[in-house]
């Protein structure tokens, strides 16, 4: 009887083990942002809904994050997106992605979309894929922030020097989606 026990305690410490390493992503640099993003919108989060999915071992919790699109940059997009992203909480229970983006209600994002519904954070680079609007310290103009909260000052440096990236002179999200537009208009006339 005690031998079962430690089986299963040794097999639940290794799990734990093995699940509390934190997810390594290597930060896409500012040409595969754009590239790799199947759509490029600005919007704000208006709903959060998290649910059950899947059944037996397949079974886990799937969170949708609902937005007003604002602005779509890249892509099909109409008045109201949602993204589908593995974990969330549900009756208590919660299934965390480590270094997954946290939404809420009211959150204003520029997001660059790959693989909705199909992948486990649909976001080009996971993290790196959200990018915050917030007012600046005078709130007169809109600057853009990594998920992390640094403020982006060189997109340019995304993915190869990322402190370099948010060193300098903050964006404003009119330059940040300007450089967007820009990108993608320099790629249509590479075809």
């Amino acid at each position: 009887m005690k031998l079962p026990r430690l089986l299963f305690l040794v097999a639940g410490v290794t799990i734990a083990f093995s699940t509390s390493r934190a997810t390594t992503v290597i930060p896409p640099t500012f040409d595969q942002l754009v590239d790799q993003a199947e759509m490029i919108f600005e919007g704000t989060v208006t709903g959060l809904r998290s649910e059950w999915a899947g059944e037996g071992s397949e079974r886990h919790i799937t969170t949708y994050v609902s937005f007003k699109v604002e602005d779509s940059i890249k892509g099909a997009l109409g008045a109201d997106y949602t993204i589908e992203m593995l974990g969330g909480t549900v009756d208590g229970r919660t299934m965390e992605v480590t270094d997954a983006p946290r939404f809420k209600v009211g959150d204003r994002d520029i997001l660059f979309v790959e693989h909705n519904g199909t992948q486990f954070i649909p976001l080009v680079g996971i993290m790196h894929g959200r990018f915050h609007v917030q007012p600046d310290e005078n709130g007169a103009t809109e600057k853009v922030a990594k998920d992390n909260g640094a403020l982006l000052a060189n997109v340019a440096k995304l993915g190869q020097d990322e402190k370099g990236a948010t060193s300098g002179k903050a964006l404003s999200k009119a330059e940040f989606k300007a450089a967007i537009r820009q990108k993608i208009a320099e790629k249509k006339a590479n075809k």
